[in-house]
């Protein structure tokens, strides 16, 4: 028989405890293990993104120094699933200033993830859009520098939008073991403005204008392609090339507002902004998700992670000058 584990506290020596919710064993036990794969599968794959950008020098590209920017996001959301699995049995083992600064690190890298989709989204335009200036718009180093400084200002902003709950974690708790934070309503209304609004009016502009550009171009191409001499060959070549990069990194992009749209309805909403991740452990569980399913979107569309995947599993990048191989 299943038994149920009603009214079960957190602290079983503290009057002030919270309470465990009503929940089956069984169901306990599918939910662990549930989040527990889902969250070492996103750590590791996206692990294999990193190593797969960082070592070989044939994906030293802006496109995919943008990619890794995101990749490392992921990978952090990996990791700290295992604090929202803790969550779910409703109850905060770690203590107040923990807690904190667990929604802390939670909005860095929610907020780098969206900069790094505009960033993304931002490429892709001046690539299809403005390919002939595309080489001198965009550079390895000026990627690094937007990637850089859309950490940096998300690790500040949100430093700030924090900072009451910093100085004095857990006073919004209404028993020990919970795990609450509150922002004030005009924070969560800038922080839904620049966290969600702006970031996606300016991502679904981008991308219809990409999307048409990128119709346009394969039209033309289809028009012309018998016609072509052996240099515009390549030049075909070029763009078929980048309006499959547009292709991949637009699905990308909206499975991303799809898991991005619900965390931000529930969680930025109310008189009070009131955040707390057991009560909205679906959509932000949902959102993490998001990031298991960036690198299978790239072992579908990317040959050269296909590849590069291969040689990490093999350990054939331990072979010296595996960094020069060719997996173009």
């Amino acid at each position: 028989m299943e038994t149920v584990e009603e009214h079960e506290l957190c602290f079983l020596q503290l009057n002030s405890s919270c309470r465990k919710p009503n929940r089956t064993h069984s169901d306990t036990v599918l939910i662990y293990i549930v989040l527990s794969v889902i969250s070492v599968l996103t750590a590791t794959l996206n692990l294999l993104v990193i190593i797969s950008i960082s070592h070989f020098k044939q994906l030293h590209t802006p496109t995919n120094l943008l990619l890794l920017s995101l990749a490392v996001s992921d990978f952090f959301v990996g990791l700290l699933m295992f604090f929202q699995i803790m969550l779910i049995d409703g109850c905060w083992l770690l203590g107040d200033f923990m807690c904190s600064l667990y929604y802390v690190l939670d909005f860095i890298i929610t907020s780098s993830s969206v900069g790094n989709m505009v960033l993304i989204s931002v490429d892709r335009y001046v690539a299809i859009c403005d390919p002939l200036h595309y080489s001198t718009k965009v550079s390895v180093r000026r990627v690094t520098i937007c990637i850089s400084l859309c950490w940096v200002c998300s690790a500040l902003y949100d430093s700030l939008i924090m900072k009451d709950n910093l100085k004095q974690p857990g006073r919004h708790n209404s028993c020990t073991g919970e795990c609450v934070i509150v922002i004030d309503y005009v924070a969560g209304f800038v922080d839904l403005f620049l966290s969600f609004i702006g970031p996606v009016t300016v991502i679904i502009v981008l991308y219809m204008r990409v999307f048409v550009t990128a119709v346009s171009q394969a039209r033309a191409m289809r028009s012309h392609i018998a016609a072509v001499t052996l240099q515009g060959s390549v030049k075909v070549t070029a763009k078929k090339s980048e309006l499959k990069a547009a292709r991949t990194l637009g699905v990308v992009i909206v499975v991303f507002l799809l898991c991005l749209c619900p965390y931000f309805c529930v969680t930025l909403t109310g008189q009070d902004t009131l955040l707390n991740a057991s009560s909205a452990a679906f959509v932000i569980c949902l959102f993490y998700f998001n990031s298991c399913l960036n690198p299978v979107i790239y072992a579908f569309f990317y040959p050269w992670f296909r590849k590069s995947v291969k040689l990490i599993v093999t350990l054939d990048i331990l072979k010296p000058g595996s960094s020069e191989a060719n997996i173009l």
